[in-house]
C-alpha cells in the first residue's frame, strides 16, 4: 500500500479509500538491480490478469475465474495463519507473495509469511490485544488507520466454494498441528530450551522484563508470567475461531429478529440446528445444495414459540456447501453449513 521502491501500482483502488491510498507491488527477487525490463513486465501482465479475474462477473469460474491464476490453497493457509495470531499487518504491509515458474503450475502463491512480532495480542491498538475479532476487518475497526488491504479477500469471500476450503481447512487443522494441547506444547517446550541461561542472558543484555515497550498490551513482572499469558490468549484465540470462522467466510446467516444456528459449524457427521420462533408452527426444514437441489426435507411437527434445537442426521450428505431453510407462512430463514 502507498508507493515506494521499485515496483507498480495496481490498476485496481483498496477498498474503504479515503485519501490517495492505492496498493503497490514491489520487486523483492530478482533485486532491483538484477531484474530485467522484460521480467517486470512478465509479472505486472500477470498481476493484471489475475486482479481482474478477480474482479470480474466470472470471477467464481473454476476455470477462467481467479482459481486460474492462484493456488487457493496457499491464500487460505495465509489467512488462517495470520488470522490465528491475530497479526496486525497481514494483508496490508508485510506480505510476500511469489509466482510459480510455469513448469511447476506457475500460478501466484501468497507467503511466505513473516513479520509476527504485533501479532499474539502484542499490541495496544485496533483492539489487537483481544483474542477477538478478524485483523482481516482492521480498515473498518481503525478506519484512520492509512493503509489499507485490497479488494482481493472481501472478493474471495464472496465465492462459497473459498468459503468451504477455508471452513475445511481450518477443521482439518483443529484436528492435527492445531489441537490446543499440541501448540500449547510447542510454547511450553520454546519456553523450557529459553528458561534458564540464554533467558538470563537476554534480559541483561535488554532489560525489558517487566517493563513497557511499545505497544505491549501486556506487561509481565517474570518470564513464566509472559509465557502464561501467550497460552491464555492462544487458547482463547483458537476457541473465538472455532466459533467464529463462519462468520468471515458468510456460512452463517446475519439476519435480525429470531435467530437460526447451526452448530458445529464446519461439522462431519453429527449436526444440531438451533433456532426460535415466536408464533406456534409447523415450520418445514429444506436442505439444499449450491446448486439449490433438495437434499433433505424435515418435518418438524407442531411447535410452540420459543427456541428449538433439532440433530439431523447428515449419513447421506457428500462433504461441501449446504443451506437450511426453515420456513412456514411469514416465518423465513436460513443458514449455510460446510461438512468436511
Amino acid at each position: 500500500t502507498g508507493s515506494g521502491g521499485d515496483g507498480w501500482v495496481s490498476s485496481h483502488e483498496p477498498p474503504r479509500r479515503s485519501g490517495d491510498q492505492t496498493i503497490f507491488f514491489q520487486y523483492e527477487y530478482p533485486k532491483q538491480e538484477d531484474i530485467a525490463p522484460e521480467q517486470k513486465q512478465y509479472i505486472q501482465n500477470y498481476m493484471a490478469a489475475f486482479e481482474n479475474a478477480l474482479k470480474s462477473e466470472n470471477f467464481k469460474d473454476p476455470v477462467n475465474g481467479y482459481a486460474r491464476y492462484i493456488d487457493v490453497g496457499s491464500f487460505v493457509d495465509y489467512f488462517i495463519a495470520n488470522e490465528l495470531s491475530k497479526n496486525p499487518d497481514a494483508y496490508r504491509l508485510s506480505t510476500f507473495m511469489h509466482k510459480k515458474k510455469d513448469g511447476a503450475g506457475g500460478k501466484l502463491h501468497m507467503g511466505p509469511v513473516w513479520d509476527f512480532n504485533l501479532g499474539f495480542g502484542n499490541v495496544n491498538y485496533c483492539t489487537g490485544e483481544s483474542p477477538e475479532g478478524f485483523v482481516l476487518r482492521f480498515n473498518t475497526i481503525c478506519p484512520e488507520d492509512y493503509w489499507l488491504i485490497p479488494f482481493w479477500w472481501d472478493r474471495l469471500f464472496e465465492d462459497p466454494a473459498f468459503q468451504a476450503a477455508v471452513a475445511t481447512r481450518w477443521s482439518q487443522l483443529r484436528n492435527g498441528p492445531y489441537q490446543t494441547d499440541k501448540v500449547l506444547g510447542i510454547v511450553d517446550s520454546i519456553a523450557s530450551v529459553l528458561n534458564v541461561e540464554s533467558r538470563e542472558r537476554n534480559f541483561a543484555r535488554w532489560p525489558v522484563l517487566g517493563q513497557y515497550v511499545w505497544p505491549n498490551a501486556f506487561v509481565g513482572q517474570t518470564f513464566q508470567q509472559e509465557v502464561d499469558w501467550l497460552k491464555s490468549w492462544i487458547t482463547q484465540r483458537m476457541e473465538w475461531m472455532d466459533a467464529k470462522i463462519s462468520t468471515v467466510t458468510g456460512i452463517e446467516s446475519h439476519q435480525e429478529g429470531p435467530y437460526v444456528q447451526a452448530v458445529p459449524n464446519p461439522f462431519k457427521e453429527v449436526l444440531s440446528l438451533l433456532f426460535e420462533l415466536t408464533e406456534p408452527c409447523s415450520p418445514t426444514i429444506q436442505v439444499v445444495d449450491t446448486y439449490g437441489r433438495q437434499v433433505e426435507m424435515i418435518k418438524t411437527g407442531y411447535l410452540q414459540p420459543g427456541k428449538h434445537e433439532l440433530s439431523i442426521n447428515t449419513n447421506a450428505w457428500a462433504t461441501g456447501i449446504y443451506v437450511i431453510k426453515i420456513t412456514e407462512r411469514n416465518y423465513r430463514k436460513s443458514v449455510r453449513v460446510v461438512r468436511y
